[in-house]
């Protein structure tokens, strides 16, 4: 019965955040940050609110404001894994890159085969100077089966992390 009703407001939490979902897909970011803070008014419970809000934060470049909504979603369900890998992201890119490896290293203990997960780990390692653990969390990458542009993605950083004796933090985009 319990799983019956979690099943229910699961659904009735997407259902919620679909109109900013539409409008994140066509770009319009700013109007969908305005429908996401409207509906974490009325559901402040909405973790699928909370992290498109993180979404759509970052796309407008509110760096801090993404990793907040992210630490609210993260709070709310810790298991979330395509949070948490947002959160990493969001982290690396602000220069907590311990704060984004401790994240990504988070989302592999849960999930340890996930490429997104190895792919947020392998860039916060690299901006670590950790080439040689990056490098295997992208070729762990690889081995997910990734589109295509991943693939090729993933083949150019490794060639910018070079040969294994090499140091320092690289960082990507």
């Amino acid at each position: 019965m319990a799983t019956v009703i979690r099943d229910a407001e699961d659904a009735a939490a997407w259902d919620e955040v679909e109109e900013a979902t539409e409008l994140m897909n066509e770009g319009r970011f700013v109007e969908a940050l305005l429908v996401l803070r409207n509906v974490i008014k009325s559901n402040p419970r909405n973790v699928y609110a909370y992290n498109f809000l993180g979404s759509a934060l970052f796309e407008t470049g509110q760096f801090e404001a993404s990793r907040d909504a992210y630490r609210a979603a993260i709070r709310l369900r810790p298991g979330y894994l395509g949070v948490r890998v947002s959160l990493s992201h969001t982290l690396r890119k602000l220069g907590d890159i311990n704060g984004a490896l401790s994240q990504a290293n988070e989302a592999l203990r849960q999930y340890p085969r996930d490429g997104d997960a190895l792919y947020a780990a392998a860039l916060a390692n690299a901006a670590q100077g950790n080439r040689k653990a990056a490098k295997k969390q992208l070729e762990g990458f690889l081995t997910t089966n990734p589109e295509y542009e991943s693939q090729l993605e993933v083949q150019q950083i490794l060639g910018m992390l070079g040969l294994e004796d090499q140091e320092g933090p690289v960082e990507f985009e």
